[in-house]
């Protein structure tokens, strides 16, 4: 709902999602349920606009002026944070293992677990629509905006960016390839204009940042949809890795010598751009870990184990990879705790009273994704946070999924925890990060035992460093540490929400495009996704479709995504999995079309 002055003031209301889109990209609409291809499936199509983040803040450690950069000057958008999604309607026909509790009956949701109203906030000016808890500035169109515009404003913000060929200095390159005689029909049937800018800069030019993108792969130019698995890496994160290990590789924190003080202040500066990033209010909050996996099992092992008792309960939701499942269950088994589920419904949707039915005064935690690595459903986790807190219970949110295609502010959303991997946002694997509240982090045991989370040992006693170093025992990750600052500093100068407004219209494009194939059904279909294209296609295997396409040169997965439980849900054992990142094009959603239409 608006006033007259153009501001949102109903949060209530999620219609200002479409109703926003539709004013920002008239030519982006499309009718609420268009009619599909006969026989096939199709979900519907929404955008989520993308909004402004937390401004980063500068830091010491930054890559050295003799370090290539191919990043723009200044920020090209902004960024924030979890807007509503309307819940889904309907009990799930499916039945759940008799193993894990679900509610009887789905009961309207108890007085104490109402959602709070959204925070006042300026609007960033005058007019300008104000999502929950953050001034959100408009973004640039990524469909209209003029090729002179483009360059100017490319120029004006210093983005000079550097092909790097790998290996393939002969080798055609994957931008704009039509795969030859099988070239798709780009845009067939379309009622969508596919986008080509992300906030000012065209997309070919940020794809010349990713040196890989250039591969050839069987004699064919590499088409990267396993984004969901991994990312690719920009040349200034490769860069800023080989700069570390040739001018400041050193142990950190306790020697005196000159490469110990670069090297400490390069690893403590990424703690602190991941803590900009997120939007926490301190370093202080930040601890580093493995990636989203170890994150989960931080959590679960130091803040959550001790707490229980058995008949203590545990809630997760049906959309959970099973690195939010298994630790869960392993210190349920431990402890004599209960893993409760939510449900979703038949599209892959949270069932929000069903999960508020779960709460009773024994529920002592919910770990939940923000994003569904199966189905790409994009979770309201703004009001599951409510709920859980409405309880006095506290919630992990689990970003892997949505860290790098959505703002987030974990201030705003008042997140416990979130956690996310380093190689999902383009940066290195090995390396994550974990946002918790400071009186929780307080209050939990060590993970692991060893130097660096010490204050004081003695054979009697250990005197336990505070937060974060008390959770990060012997020799941390600090090359990849370093490498996942300067990949967060790369997204943070597009403007992540440019990227998430991009990344939004070509899902929809490839969406419309893909619905048209015969024999194609999409295994997840909630109102609101992001990235995620998973489906099976009639009279042919996933494993064959994942391998068919390779050979096409599109790289896809194809398999359970470690996410059985709703695959299993939603009636399959298996899918295929296209997944978007924002260097993927149209031009190459038509090469995925193309080749499937010709399987099929």
């Amino acid at each position: 709902m608006t006033t007259n002055s153009g501001l949102i003031t109903d949060f209530s209301d999620t219609s200002w999602i479409s109703q926003i889109a539709g004013e920002l990209y008239p030519e982006f609409a499309v009718p609420a349920d268009p009619a599909p291809a006969s026989g096939v499936s199709r979900p519907p199509v929404s955008v989520v606009p993308a909004v402004a983040s937390v401004p980063a803040v500068p830091s010491p450690g930054a890559v050295p002026a003799s370090v290539p950069s191919r990043l723009p000057a200044t920020p090209v958008g902004a960024v924030p944070s979890g807007a509503g999604v309307p819940s889904g309607v309907g009990v799930p026909s499916a039945a759940v293992p008799s193993s894990i509790e679900t509610p009887a009956s789905l009961p309207s949701r108890p007085p104490s677990a109402s959602v709070p109203a959204a925070p006042s906030i300026a609007p960033a000016f005058p007019g300008a629509p104000v999502f929950p808890g953050f001034p959100v500035p408009l973004l640039a169109d990524p469909f209209r905006v003029s090729e002179d515009a483009t360059q100017q404003g490319a120029a004006q913000q210093g983005y000079k960016p550097t092909l790097v060929q790998v290996g393939h200095e002969s080798a055609p390159t994957a931008q704009g390839s039509t795969g030859g005689a099988n070239a798709p029909e780009a845009g067939r049937s379309s009622s969508l204009k596919p986008p080509a800018y992300i906030g000012g800069v065209p997309v070919e030019t940020v794809r010349e940042d990713f040196p890989i993108l250039s591969e050839i792969v069987d004699g064919r130019p590499l088409v990267w949809f396993d984004n969901a698995a991994t990312t690719q890496r920009p040349r200034a994160v490769i860069d800023r890795l080989a700069y570390f290990y040739e001018h400041e590789n050193s142990n950190i924190h306790r020697a005196a010598h000159t490469l110990a003080a670069r090297a400490t202040d390069a690893y403590e500066a990424a703690r602190q751009k991941v803590a900009d990033f997120l939007g926490a209010g301190s370093s202080d909050d930040i601890v580093f870990v493995r990636g989203t996996t170890e994150g989960l099992n931080l959590i679960a092992q130091s803040v959550v184990r001790p707490r229980l008792s058995p008949g203590d309960e545990i809630i997760v939701t049906h959309l959970e990879h099973h690195a939010n499942i298994v630790p869960w269950q392993i210190i349920a088994e431990k402890t004599g705790a209960v893993l409760k589920v939510a449900p979703v419904d038949d599209l892959g949707q949270i069932l929000i009273d069903g999960y508020a039915a779960l709460f009773t005064p024994r529920t002592r935690f919910v770990s939940v994704t923000q994003v569904s690595n199966a189905t790409g459903t994009v979770v309201p986790v703004a009001e599951l946070i409510a709920i859980a807190h409405g309880h006095g219970v506290p919630i992990a949110i689990d970003g892997a999924q949505s860290v790098s295609h959505l703002p987030v502010n974990v201030t705003a959303l008042d997140a416990d925890f979130f956690v996310f991997s380093g190689h999902k946002i383009f940066g290195p694997t090995g390396i994550g990060a974990i946002y918790g509240k400071r009186d929780l982090w307080e209050g939990a045991e060590p993970y692991q035992g060893g130097g660096n989370m010490i204050v004081d040992v003695t054979f009697e006693r250990t005197v336990y460093a505070g937060p974060p170093a008390k959770f990060e025992a012997g020799t941390g990750n600090i090359a990849d540490a370093v490498g996942l600052g300067a990949a967060l500093d790369y997204v943070s100068h597009l403007g992540i929400g440019n990227i998430c407004a991009y990344e939004h219209a070509l899902h929809a494009y490839a969406t419309e495009q893909m619905s048209q194939i015969p024999g194609l059904r999409w295994i997840g279909e909630a109102a609101e996704k992001t990235s995620i294209l998973s489906f099976v296609l009639d009279g042919h295997s996933t494993e064959d479709v994942g391998q068919y396409l390779a050979r096409q040169g599109i790289a896809v997965r194809a398999g359970h995504h470690c996410a059985q439980p709703i695959l299993r849900r939603l009636g399959v054992e298996a899918s295929v999995r296209p997944s978007l990142a924002m260097y993927n094009t149209a031009q190459e959603v038509d090469q995925l079309v193309n080749a499937l239409w010709n399987l099929a």
